[in-house]
């Protein structure tokens, strides 16, 4: 079969449709990963022995089970162990979410660990309470040093929703699998596939590197 570029432009409404449904996944998963992530990383940081243990059980086991076993215990294995039953979709977005937010944790923990302690002590010793010492001296320049691995983690869980093929979500990947499939035109579907997920990636670390250029610690 001959390669016929041709054929593409009659795809691209699905695959566009596919597209969207691929950002919408990641972007509600990370809104979630990036909440959890925060939150756990604070707990990593600075919390009691207890809190930090919690929170280690949970990065350790996110971060050693594979993101198609988590999305496949979700959408399969809940509804047997709980009775709670939820779609394809929420089971893709909660996904991305829990794992994104494992990775997010130790971004955070390090971050917030990179600054002296001196800084600290010193905003403590003005009489400045933890939480503004956090919010107004370690939080903004910790914020800065976590945004090229945190944009590293984005475009990873950007090309993870490819693996919610498994449940039947019709996000870019399975699109392209569908075409694929009826019309066996797997160069030139492949490719327009993976020219979506470079645009996609492009805008997305374009935009990171613009904001960590406008933060640089200098």
């Amino acid at each position: 079969m001959e390669i016929d570029w041709s054929v593409i432009p009659s795809f691209l409404p699905q695959l566009v449709a596919g597209a969207k449904v691929t950002l919408m996944i990641a972007f509600w998963g990370l809104v979630i990963g990036t909440t959890l992530g925060f939150l756990v990383g604070l707990m990593r940081a600075y919390g009691n022995r207890f809190v930090n243990a919690l929170a280690l059980i949970y990065v350790e086991l996110i971060r050693g089970t594979p993101i198609v076993v988590q999305v496949m215990f979700l959408y399969f294995a809940l509804p047997i162990l709980t009775g709670i039953r939820i779609n394809p979709m929420a089971a893709a977005i909660l996904s991305i979410g829990v794992n994104a937010g494992a990775y997010i944790a130790e971004i955070v923990r390090g971050a917030l660990l990179s600054i002296p302690k001196g800084l600290s002590e010193a905003g403590l010793a003005m009489g400045l309470p933890r939480w503004k010492v956090l919010v107004h001296i370690v939080g903004p320049l910790a914020f800065r040093r976590l945004i090229p691995p945190l944009g590293n983690q984005y475009i990873v869980s950007l090309k993870d929703t490819s693996l919610f093929i498994v449940i039947g979500v019709a996000e870019l990947t399975r699109t392209g699998q569908e075409i694929m499939a009826s019309n066996f035109r797997a160069v030139e579907i492949w490719t327009a596939v993976g020219v979506f997920y470079l645009i996609m990636t492009g805008v997305l670390s374009l935009v990171l590197r613009i904001i960590e250029k406008r933060m640089r610690i200098l």
